[in-house]
């Protein structure tokens, strides 16, 4: 839990700057011991190996477009595995700004249809309406799924590489009915719910939790084996946290502000951050 926090509160405490860009937990990294920098080349490659390139081809057999990269890297594995980390190890660092951009920018509109944060983490408006300009909510909604994810073991929505409209019928199983617009103009709804909401044959047998369900499977489950359940007075804060979080209209997310100035924040997550630094002096 207290690592949990102190990844939490950091990546909120990031998120106060006017940009957006795609928040999910393959973005967040463990910054490295400041003695890395102090290395030369030479003494890098003499304590880690000479990088591992490996060639870049498309699927198709057609020649690479100019702004791809002939090679890619490997990973380097630095020698510790994550459950050799200690709380010194654990400082997270939010990455690949890439595409970051900020709403209130005229010059800087970013519309639904051009939303490349991958599908798992996807703010449900990036598909449901592709002309409106994406906000500083979509990064809420994402920004859920990172927390949920470090609170538990498996990630709220599918991370597996199913298609888009398989996730947004995994919105409607844990968060319960979308926008009446919404359902009306999803094209692919036929293969998921019938006309009362009702999953198809086929998507009864692969219907996802609820929400509550979720939290049981996803995150209680997994914690009772290391005794590290959470009571009910935070398990109902953080459902009510996430629930907020999730809310499917945009407009209806809170702000960054009041996700810091929440219950589960100031209750649980920022005390054991605090606590965590303390240990650490």
């Amino acid at each position: 839990m207290t690592d949990s926090s102190s990844h939490e509160a950091k990546v909120l405490k990031a998120l106060s700057s006017p940009s957006t860009h795609h928040i999910h937990l393959n973005n967040v990294l463990v910054k490295l011991p400041s003695s890395f920098d102090d290395l030369s080349i030479e003494q890098l490659y003499e304590k880690y190996g000479k990088p591992e390139t490996i060639p870049v081809t498309r699927c198709d057999g057609k020649p690479l477009p100019p702004n791809a990269p002939a090679k890619a890297v490997a990973p380097l594995f630095l020698g510790k595995y994550a459950e050799k980390f200690t709380l010194p190890d654990a400082q997270p660092l939010l990455s690949d700004f890439g595409e970051a951009f900020c709403p209130a920018s005229p010059s800087e509109v970013r519309l639904g249809q051009d939303c490349h944060t991958p599908t798992p983490f996807r703010a449900p408006e990036a598909k449901c309406e592709l002309q409106a300009p994406l906000g500083y909510p979509s990064d809420i909604w994402s920004l859920a799924t990172a927390i949920w994810e470090i609170m538990g073991m498996k990630a709220i929505f599918s991370t597996d590489f199913v298609p888009e409209d398989e996730i947004v019928a995994q919105h409607v199983d844990v968060l319960g009915p979308m926008p009446s617009n919404w359902w009306k103009s999803w094209e692919a709804r036929s293969r998921f719910f019938d006309e009362h909401g009702n999953p198809t044959e086929s998507c009864q047998i692969n219907k996802w939790p609820s929400l509550e369900d979720s939290f049981e499977i996803c995150v209680q489950k997994w914690r009772r084996k290391v005794g590290g359940e959470i009571d009910e007075n935070e398990k109902a804060a953080f459902l009510d946290l996430m629930r907020r979080m999730l809310a499917f209209r945009p407009e209806e997310r809170p702000t960054v502000d009041e996700v810091l100035h929440s219950e589960w924040m100031v209750k649980w997550a920022f005390p054991d951050y605090q606590r965590s630094q303390r240990r650490l002096r």
